[in-house]
């Protein structure tokens, strides 16, 4: 009976792995829970609107943090369900300390630090930032999210290497545009750590203007720069469209499988039917 319980309350605290009118449901339900406390923190911050419901945003952090927090513990209980967090003690340790459940517990931590320890409120203001957290719970509630993760999980070592070239562009140009531009403008153009600042604000293309090379070796260099640049940072946005177009291709051909009752392995259905 604990068995079956723990795995029906691991299931609709997991959507992903439910797909019933309850699951949801209660997927819903939090979805707009979490958007109602974000909306709820950005509204306090307009005092004509906070300062006379005051009230009303008090009762609705307490109602949330109780819902959080209840799920929170459910979580707890239930993870034993999974196979690597089996152990009732150590596996709910593991699971304690995944990304998830510290943003969870993030998510309703400083409501009980104000309660228990009485914080000043000027901490209090920051720590509440951190509701902000529940808005990454929303990555739980969402069967699109495991897409996302599953293509940025492929795509890891490009993007990793689109990085590394990236850094290494950024160090080589500011170095090219220090030398000549620190002659010229030994205020502006300091050091090359100082010109790093300009070498990415230029290969972002934002240009706020602060970092400006005036000599015609800094001038030429930027402009070799600046197309290099242009081909480098548009190389990770083609990895992960790639990753996407893979990760897409490959839900499509395990939705037409299905797993043969004798020999238990995958079955093309359409490859089937064809040869059928």
């Amino acid at each position: 009976m604990d068995h079956k319980t723990k795995h029906r309350v691991h299931t609709l605290l997991h959507p992903e792995l439910g797909n019933t009118h309850w699951d949801r449901a209660l997927n819903a339900f939090i979805i707009l829970l979490i958007l109602l406390n974000v909306i709820a923190v950005m509204l306090e911050t307009i005092p004509a609107i906070y300062l006379p419901n005051q009230a009303f945003f008090h009762y609705f952090d307490v109602i949330s943090v109780a819902i959080f927090s209840i799920e929170y513990i459910l979580r707890v209980w239930s993870c034993v369900h999974e196979e690597k967090y089996r152990h009732p003690l150590y596996g709910r340790l593991r699971y304690m300390a995944s990304p998830g459940a510290i943003i969870d517990l993030l998510a309703i931590l400083p409501f009980y630090l104000h309660v228990f320890v009485g914080l000043d409120l000027r901490i209090l203001r920051i720590l509440r930032l951190f509701r902000f957290l529940r808005l990454f719970r929303l990555t739980s509630y969402m069967k699109a999210t495991k897409l996302i993760v599953n293509v940025f999980r492929s795509v890891y070592n490009q993007l990793l290497l689109s990085l590394v070239l990236a850094i290494t562009l950024i160090i080589i140009s500011s170095s090219l545009v220090y030398f000549p531009e620190h002659i010229a403008q030994p205020d502006v153009f300091t050091s090359i750590p100082a010109t790093v600042w300009w070498s990415v604000i230029t290969l972002t293309t934002v240009g706020y203007g602060d970092m400006i090379p005036i000599t015609i070796t800094g001038k030429i260099f930027t402009g070799v720069i600046l197309l290099a640049g242009v081909a480098m940072f548009a190389l990770p946005a083609g990895i992960i469209t790639a990753g996407f177009l893979e990760e897409i291709r490959k839900q499509k051909k395990s939705g037409r499988q299905q797993i043969c009752p004798h020999c238990h392995k995958p079955i093309d259905v359409e490859e089937h039917a064809n040869h059928s």
